[in-house]
């Protein structure tokens, strides 16, 4: 397999990759494999380089933003405690340009699940109704076309585990396929009339909005709001308030996190979701320890001549 060498500082592969805005890539050796757009591609990092499959620099160089000015967006954060402990946890994460398509079906059946379950519902389609592609002795999955999704049905689609979220992408599939939307004509809107859009499709609510207006449309004032960041801002910015609704919480990230909010919020839900899943391992570690003596406290200790 030739490989091509691609100059990549203030960059974390592995960061980037988990850290919520795509769910296909696999580790493999000691880098990663999968697809971007409909090319399988493996990449590996070795310092401030990459070392990527085949000759696609450019595509690999749009695909993870390294042309971003990283070091003046993390400057453009807020200064508090919070944003500056994700910032430091974060160092090197990218918001990803993904596909348009691939971005609005994904996180359409994103809806109310995790992480894990949205990596296997994206693994099912691309199985079931994506093209493959081999790369060296590896097979890759696509992500299926939406003329491909609009071809099949509500019963084969919640075959892949997508619930009630089925209906919406199937509806929205066949949307996008008859050319009623043109997503890449919507890239023309403003904020405003591109979240509309979004928000008028089947499935897509303000979260979901959001997410792919930040990775597919590279509107970084974007500012996705799931119940971690909810959370991360009602027990750090809110902790006194009992009423706390959408707007009031959009307004207030639209304001203090600025023109690159869509990098904050994803620093923020990163760093809230990989520490609290290392503080839930850290307890199932102990737990056995702990179950151990809580048992032994609980045997009663033998009477002994001349107790009372």
């Amino acid at each position: 397999m030739t490989m091509t060498n691609i100059c990549a500082p203030d960059f974390d592969l592995a960061t980037t990759l988990d850290s919520g805005q795509v769910f296909h890539w696999e580790k493999l050796s000691d880098g990663f494999i999968g697809a971007i757009g409909d090319r399988p591609i493996y990449v590996e990092q070795r310092g401030d380089s990459l070392l990527v499959s085949g000759d696609c620099e450019d595509l690999v160089r749009d695909y993870f933003a390294l042309d971003h000015p990283l070091a003046e967006i993390c400057a453009s954060f807020p200064d508090d405690p919070v944003m500056s402990a994700a910032k430091e946890f974060c160092r090197g994460l990218r918001i990803i340009r993904q596909p348009k398509w691939e971005c609005l079906a994904t996180f359409i059946c994103s809806s109310m699940k995790q992480v894990a379950h949205i990596r296997q519902i994206s693994q099912n389609l691309r199985e079931r109704f994506g093209d493959a592609r081999k790369l060296d002795s590896h097979v890759v999955h696509i992500f299926p076309k939406a003329d491909r999704i609009a071809g099949s049905s509500e019963k084969e689609l919640r075959k892949c585990a997508l619930g009630y979220r089925a209906k919406n992408l199937l509806a929205t599939a066949r949307l996008v396929a008859s050319g009623d939307v043109d997503l890449e004509k919507l890239a023309a809107l403003s904020e405003v009339d591109l979240r509309a859009r979004l928000c008028a499709l089947p499935g897509v609510g303000a979260k979901v909005a959001n997410c792919v207006m930040l990775f597919a449309y590279e509107r970084l004032r974007a500012f996705p709001i799931d119940v971690w960041i909810e959370r991360v801002l009602r027990e750090k910015c809110f902790p006194r308030a009992r009423k706390l609704n959408a707007a009031r919480l959009r307004a207030f990230t639209e304001g203090y996190f600025g023109d690159h909010g869509g990098y904050a919020q994803q620093y923020l839900f990163h760093h809230a979701r990989t520490t609290k899943r290392g503080r839930d391992a850290a307890l199932r570690r102990s737990e056995p320890e702990w179950r151990s003596r809580t048992a032994q406290r609980a045997v009663p200790t033998k009477m002994t001549k001349g107790s009372a």
